[in-house]
């Protein structure tokens, strides 16, 4: 097996858990072999650069096998290499989303969390009828 179609390399490689994901996201423009985008019927070699984004994750592999079947994680992972610089890419981003605030903070008004509800009835919210001041 020398080629094979670049939807079902994805879907054997574990980079998408069905066939049509795949065809989907190459559909999209979230696949490019080699730099290009692709259909999903591209045939693609050992040695082609395929670059898969993933949510806000962009990952580059190097194809070094090929299988038409999809098998356990450890044989898909021999399929590809990442590349150095998008294995320190992908790093460098998990690491920032770790290090980010958590976007709930950042919310002042909206409804009111469990433990504000409890205060606003322990403060006499109920007892009144009406929100507007006496």
């Amino acid at each position: 097996m020398e080629t094979l179609r670049i939807d079902k390399w994805l879907w054997a490689a574990r980079f998408y858990k069905t066939r049509s994901l795949a065809v989907e996201e190459i559909g999209k423009g979230r696949v490019l072999v080699n730099e290009h985008t692709v259909k999903p019927a591209r045939e693609v070699r050992p040695g082609d650069l395929v670059s898969v984004r993933q949510g806000a994750v962009v990952r580059v592999v190097m194809v070094k096998g090929l299988s038409g079947q999809r098998g356990p994680a450890p044989v898909a992972q021999q399929l590809y290499e990442e590349t150095e610089a998008s294995r320190l890419a992908r790093e460098a981003a998990a690491e920032q989303r770790r290090l980010a605030a958590e976007p709930a903070l950042s919310i002042e008004q909206g409804r009111p969390t469990k433990r504000e509800r409890r205060q606003l009835d322990k403060a006499g919210w109920n007892d009144r009828w009406s929100a507007s001041a006496d």
